[in-house]
């Protein structure tokens, strides 16, 4: 039989009150509330916790706090990945982020869900996981569904929401997020989002 971590991981309904995945969630809590509350000058201090936070790339983030995560175990992130000020991942799945991708302020990247039957919901969640390529660019307050892929390359634009599967190499924005355009991985061009 599963363990509630267990069915939790693989996407299953599960019990997010089982006293392991309260303890380990109150643990990641506590190590982002360590990271909150450094300054500036303490970076390594801030680099000790998120390599006990992070499932792997704590050693080359660069995270601006404050950052919020479920558990942070199941975040795994590449080289030199950047989160900018308040963004929020819910990694009750494995949330996968490819190398030198950039999280603009307030971005919120959610693994997790809900049932839509009321009755489940009082007792179970579950969730999607979400992966984010190489060199992606996600602008400030967009907000990442479960179970969304984004490729390589790619740009989402500030405000949106990502509800489905966007491909390498494009510009995407909007509520629902949408294809805007292929990006040319040549342009030298300055634009905002």
């Amino acid at each position: 039989m599963k363990t509630e971590r267990e069915k939790m991981l693989s996407g299953a309904l599960y019990d997010a009150l089982d006293p392991e995945l309260v303890q380990a969630r109150e643990r990641a809590r506590d190590l982002c509330q360590d990271l909150n509350a450094t300054r500036e000058r303490e970076q390594d201090t801030r680099r000790q916790i998120l390599n006990k936070l992070l499932g792997s790339g704590g050693d080359s983030v660069w995270l601006q706090p404050p950052f919020f995560c479920d558990y942070g175990s199941n975040l795994y992130l590449g080289e030199r990945v950047y989160f900018n000020f308040n963004c929020v991942v819910l990694d009750v799945c494995e949330v996968r982020i490819g190398d030198y991708s950039f999280f603009g302020p307030a971005v919120q990247i959610y693994a997790a869900t809900h049932p839509m039957q009321a009755e489940l919901r009082r007792t179970q969640e579950f969730g999607k996981p979400v992966s984010i390529g190489s060199d992606v660019w996600v602008g400030g307050g967009a907000i990442i569904c479960p179970g969304v892929s984004i490729g390589s390359g790619t740009v989402i634009g500030a405000g949106s929401v990502v509800t489905k599967d966007i491909p390498e190499n494009v510009f995407a924005a909007g509520n629902p997020c949408r294809i805007i355009r292929e990006l040319n991985t040549g342009e030298k061009e300055v634009r905002s989002l």
